[in-house]
């Protein structure tokens, strides 16, 4: 496995855990990470991505492991498609019940072809993943008030389901970008390359 050259760390501000990634960035991005939480109960979760040139995600392997279970998803976009494949042993959703959650259901997706209109992926509460489409649309050099709506293929997490999800990302002031999903609106502060410094209420740069 080569090694990567930069290196960030996130520290979660809504449970107790960090996010470690490792990534090259000098032509498009490649990166592998490993998340750790407590809730809504303890499991890591190991990432590698793989971006090309103009920054359209184009491979995702994601896993999540807790006691007692393991998932994986792999996600590639070739020729407009994603094709997504998954493994599970244990069982999550008793480990979920357990813990007095409700199931999540299956990893992955039914339906890769709602994915097909997705250049970006988002994997849930990973705060590398906003970088995608700040640098893709170059959002730090776009005049303020500049909105994109995007179709993103959005991983959730420790379960592993991917959806189709709209969000819609507005340039603020140098360093600052508007994120909104659904009803959930927030000012994310971004270095100068765009890596997420503070998401207010998730994460924050260590």
């Amino acid at each position: 496995m080569p090694t990567l050259p930069k290196s960030i760390i996130w520290a979660r501000s809504d449970t107790a855990g960090a996010d470690h990634v490792l990534f090259d960035d000098r032509s498009g991005l490649t990166a592998r990470g490993v998340a750790v939480a407590a809730a809504p109960l303890p499991f890591s979760c190991r990432y590698e991505l793989t971006t090309d040139e103009q920054w359209e995600a184009v491979r995702l392997t994601v896993s999540t492991e807790g006691a007692g279970w393991l998932r994986t998803v792999r996600m590639e976009r070739a020729l407009g498609r994603w094709r997504v494949s998954t493994a599970e042993q244990g069982d999550l959703d008793r480990a979920l019940r357990a813990a007095g959650h409700p199931p999540v259901g299956l990893p992955g997706t039914e339906e890769p072809s709602r994915l097909d209109s997705a250049l970006d992926v988002d994997l849930g509460a990973a705060p590398l993943f906003n970088t995608l489409p700040v640098r893709r649309l170059r959002l730090s050099g776009r005049p303020a008030g500049e909105e994109h709506r995007l179709t993103v293929a959005w991983v959730r997490v420790p379960g592993l389901e991917v959806l189709p999800a709209e969000q819609t990302y507005t340039a603020l002031d140098a360093g600052r970008v508007r994120y909104r999903s659904g009803s959930f609106t927030t000012e994310l502060t971004v270095d100068a390359d765009g890596f997420v410094l503070h998401y207010p209420g998730l994460a924050r740069r260590a």
